[in-house]
């Protein structure tokens, strides 16, 4: 089968029609919205599979870091025709692997940054003058959400901390980059990703941001023993390092807070090499050293 999705960027409009094909090619998942975003966007998750508990893969955290959606979608894509014409994907047959496991995917949780990314003032409708002037003209880098805050710093898992090491660094308020709120969860994208983890049993969530070729899998005093050996395992299937993140990338994160919150594994994924935003014709190799892993974290 013909891929429908393209070695090219894709904005939101696109990823959402890519979203509502698949719920017409495979009736057996289902779609729908996890909340909004600032600006009033969709923040879309398809289920695959009925369980007791989840595996949950989110993406597009951050503006430029937008391929790790298509990644994700190509995923959804591959997966499921894996189950419609009961196939196997990376050797595992998708079927059996599914039997009485469930699968979450929320491709793009910040839908608002990627558009301000992607498509500059056109995309930031109310807040144009404000994101024109806190990232002086540079939409290209933007990374935050419509406020100007950073959804991978607005996690309530070591807050306080990484707001004085902000403060430190120069970071007071909204910005493109790297500015947690004024508190914990203060934005809706962040309050729609801790929701669906309050209403849905996780098992555990695995974060894809771009870029490095790394995992992190650890956090703060909470040594989850079964972690370890799941992110060990995760490294070889992709040939990533694993790592321990440090200073501003230390913190607020969402599976800093899932872990944190529920003693269960979580997992960042830093896909990818290069200067982000990564070039979208790098998807394909990005994703070839990414699929088993996908495969088995599912499995775990």
């Amino acid at each position: 089968m013909k891929s429908i999705i393209s070695h090219t960027e894709h904005d939101y409009n696109s990823i959402k029609k890519i979203i509502a094909s698949f719920g017409e090619m495979y009736p057996f998942i289902s779609i729908g919205s996890i909340g909004k975003s600032v600006s009033g966007r969709d923040l879309p998750a398809i289920r695959i599979g009925r369980a007791s508990e989840y595996v949950l893969y989110v993406g597009a955290f951050h503006g430029t870091e937008r391929i790790t959606s298509v990644v994700l979608l190509k995923f959804v894509e591959e997966f499921c025709e894996a189950l419609k014409n009961n196939t196997q994907i990376s050797g595992v047959d998708a079927q059996k692997a599914m039997f009485g496991r469930g699968l979450i995917v929320v491709p793009v949780i910040n839908p608002d940054g990627c558009e301000i990314a992607l498509n500059g003032p056109t995309s930031c409708g109310y807040f144009a003058s404000k994101i024109s002037r806190l990232s002086s003209g540079n939409y290209q880098k933007w990374n935050a959400n419509m406020r100007g805050v950073d959804i991978n710093h607005n996690f309530d898992a070591g807050w306080m901390e990484l707001h004085e090491l902000e403060q430190k660094s120069g970071i007071y308020g909204p910005g493109a980059t790297r500015y947690g709120g004024h508190r914990p969860e203060s934005e809706p994208e962040t309050v729609a990703l801790t929701g669906l983890c309050r209403s849905v049993k996780i098992r555990h969530v695995v974060a894809f941001h771009s870029q490095g070729e790394v995992i992190y899998w650890d956090y703060g005093n909470k040594h989850i023993p079964r972690a370890k050996k799941m992110a060990e395992i995760m490294a070889t299937s992709t040939g990533y390092a694993l790592e321990v993140p440090t200073g501003l990338a230390s913190g607020g994160g969402f599976k800093d807070w899932f872990i944190e919150k529920y003693g269960r594994p979580g997992f960042t994924v830093e896909m990818g090499m290069g200067e982000n935003p990564l070039q979208p014709e790098l998807a394909p190799q990005i994703y070839e050293k990414l699929r088993e892993m996908m495969v088995i974290s599912i499995l775990m």
